[in-house]
């Protein structure tokens, strides 16, 4: 009743009708790798990494940025920005909020910085406040406003960025 074909054998075929019927020949293709061999299978590190979304020195946006990814900013943004991993270029200014997992400000920030990581170079300019977990200060660094520590400055990230939207009620 059971048979054992060549149905189940890799590059094989039945026999009864060629696999190409322009040639009339069978098929012939390379014996399959077994399963989990193939390349980046079952490795969430295998995956590319993706390159920042570069926002270039000559535009200009008006509003507000979100993504889960990373941005560097080159040019200047007025609005909001929510990322994972934010740079603030040195030709950069952002007018608004910055909330991010890592943040590093080489350019100009006016508006309060969020960040686990928040790291201000020798040429950066902020003013506003700054909530961090942890924070490097280069020497050299401009800024003005206050700074507060917190195990979790993210927290109310997400209320921050919508209600800083929202119109004012009269």
């Amino acid at each position: 009743m059971f048979s054992k074909s060549k149905l189940n054998q890799p590059g094989g075929d039945t026999g009864d009708k060629p696999s190409n019927p322009a040639t009339g020949q069978g098929a012939t293709t390379p014996p399959s790798k077994p399963a989990g061999l193939e390349l980046g299978a079952g490795s969430a590190a295998m995956k590319p990494k993706v390159a920042p979304s570069t926002l270039s020195s000559d535009l200009v946006i008006k509003g507000d940025i979100r993504t889960s990814g990373d941005i560097q900013v080159e040019g200047e943004v007025e609005g909001n920005i929510q990322a994972h991993l934010l740079t603030v270029g040195e030709t950069a200014t952002v007018r608004g909020e910055v909330i991010a997992d890592d943040i590093v400000v080489n350019g100009r920030v006016i508006g309060r910085v969020r960040g686990l990581k928040v790291r201000l170079t020798s040429t950066a300019r902020v003013e506003g406040d700054i909530i961090h977990k942890t924070i490097a200060i280069e020497s050299g660094a401009h800024f003005e406003g206050a700074v507060q520590r917190q195990d979790d400055p993210l927290g109310g990230a997400k209320s921050v960025a919508k209600t800083a939207t929202e119109a004012p009620k009269p």
